[in-house]
């Protein structure tokens, strides 16, 4: 098992940092590049590697434990701890929040239903095509 980086985190205004953190997390989760007994970094290091309050970490870290994502010891090192189960019902979670803020930005710009629809199946039909090449 591996410590898990958080060279690709980057702070994004808007959302709370511990929210953005936990996000971060169960993105890492749902993609495979965080995995069940990967290393979380120690709470004094994360806080200094983002430039960010360590209560602000802890308060990440007390949320990922009490959703049974993250255990933790006192004076040990702490561990992700995810299921499969648990993968497939955060891929859902961000699945559905993602495409609801998706949702309501394009019904805020007055576009409706059937051309979001015929907007998503050109995007996705061209996302085909470039995966391909």
């Amino acid at each position: 098992m591996a410590l898990i980086s958080f060279d690709s985190f980057s702070l994004s205004d808007g959302s709370p940092i511990y929210s953005q953190i936990i996000r971060f997390i169960k993105a890492g989760i749902v993609a495979g590049t965080i995995v069940d007994g990967d290393e979380f970094p120690s709470r004094r290091a994360l806080s200094a590697l983002l430039g960010v309050n360590p209560n602000t970490i802890q308060k990440a870290c007390r949320i990922l434990e009490e959703e049974s994502l993250l255990q933790s010891r006192m004076g040990a090192k702490s561990f992700i701890a995810v299921t499969a189960a648990q993968a497939e019902a955060i891929r859902v979670e961000l699945l559905e929040a993602d495409t609801l803020a998706l949702v309501l930005a394009i019904r805020r710009m007055g576009v409706s239903r059937e051309e979001a629809g015929a907007l998503l199946e050109r995007l996705w039909d061209e996302a085909e095509r470039r995966n391909e090449e």
